[in-house]
């Protein structure tokens, strides 16, 4: 589950909305929520881009830091 806290800390930290970020995962508005909220378990290609958008490691993404 701290992948989805962190996910959601880090669009709140980089003052992105639900909106933005699912436009640059290319996804709908509701999946994304659903992946922040912790009801879909995030795809490997998301979490890649998602650490790349926001200049951190995997292991900080998934809490292994």
């Amino acid at each position: 589950m701290f992948i989805y806290r962190r996910v959601r800390d880090l669009r709140e930290d980089h003052d992105k909305t639900q909106k933005e970020i699912a436009a640059l995962l290319n996804m709908q508005l509701t999946v994304y929520q659903r992946y922040e909220r912790g009801e879909r378990e995030l795809p490997l290609w998301a979490a890649i881009k998602l650490a790349d958008y926001y200049q951190v490691t995997l292991d900080y993404l998934v809490g292994r830091e």
